[in-house]
């Protein structure tokens, strides 16, 4: 969920990203990662935007990946090959705080192949930049905070001043989540007001994403209460993706409609690792 909320983030506030990043609001959009591929592309957490003349390849890590140097180079060579006129600007930006050295690796190196990138450790940011562009909001208590829980309140305020309802949404839903990756959730469902939330495409996501697993679950055992049963499970779906996004347990219970007690059942269900949909096969 943190890697889908940071891509949309990116492609939905690519201006705001450009000024940070770059230094210039370009106006960018989206590449599909499938534009590049020789083999597949892993998309969870990459995200490559574009204007006429540059192309801004940018990876979120919640953690180290000792991984990341070739896969810079492998995504810079796979852009050259299909934009060799276009600058190429790659960036990782780690979320979470690392001693690990690999979080300061700014280069792949093998043989004479030499490639350097860019790297942004977001807790050495200043807390500033991100309280000025819209996009950024939902990282801000990840930066240089000496205090995280007022650098939310601070931004919760500026989350209430935005006039559009849709975008106040959704930044609202991303902050939510983005913080948990520093914050309690008790923390964060007092300062940012639920139902503003509910009205995000990151909510809507989450929920269409919940009542497809458990319709498809409540069909495929036949039962002749299927329907009924599916949407039950459904909204237990929705509950474990929620938790899963480190939503608090009263915030779950009140978009989803359970009891607390219900809601506090599923968490063995959330800690389990999500299951990957089956592939159907066509019969002979």
């Amino acid at each position: 969920m943190i890697d889908n909320i940071c891509k949309f983030l990116a492609e939905s506030f690519s201006r705001d990203f450009a000024s940070w990043i770059l230094g210039e609001a370009i106006a960018l959009t989206k590449i599909e990662p499938s534009e590049l591929s020789v083999e597949p592309i892993r998309a969870d957490s990459v995200i490559f935007l574009e204007s006429t003349k540059i192309i801004l390849h940018i990876e979120f890590q919640t953690e180290a990946n000792q991984n990341i140097p070739f896969r810079m180079a492998d995504y810079r060579l796979r852009l050259y090959r299909k934009f060799p006129e276009r600058q190429i600007h790659q960036v990782v930006i780690y979320l979470t705080p690392s001693q690990s050295p690999l979080v300061h690796e700014t280069n792949f190196s093998i043989g004479k192949l030499n490639h350097e990138f860019n790297v942004i450790r977001l807790w050495e940011q200043p807390t500033e930049i991100f309280q000025q562009y819209q996009g950024l909001f939902p990282f801000a208590v990840l930066t240089k905070t000496e205090n995280p829980t007022e650098t939310l309140r601070q931004v919760a305020k500026q989350i209430e001043n935005i006039t559009d309802k849709q975008v106040q949404s959704n930044v609202a839903a991303s902050t939510a989540i983005i913080s948990g990756i520093a914050l309690n959730k008790e923390i964060i469902q007092r300062l940012l007001r639920s139902e503003i939330m509910k009205e995000s495409v990151i909510y809507q996501e989450i929920l269409l994403e919940g009542k497809a697993e458990g319709k498809a679950e409540g069909k495929a055992e036949g039962k002749a209460e299927g329907e009924a049963e599916g949407l039950a499970k459904a909204t237990k779906q929705i509950a474990i993706n929620m938790m899963r996004s480190n939503m608090s347990m009263d915030l779950i219970a009140q978009f989803t409609g359970l009891s607390l007690k219900q809601v506090q059942k599923l968490q063995k269900l959330a800690a389990q690792p999500a299951k990957k949909p089956k592939s159907s096969k066509a019969k002979a």
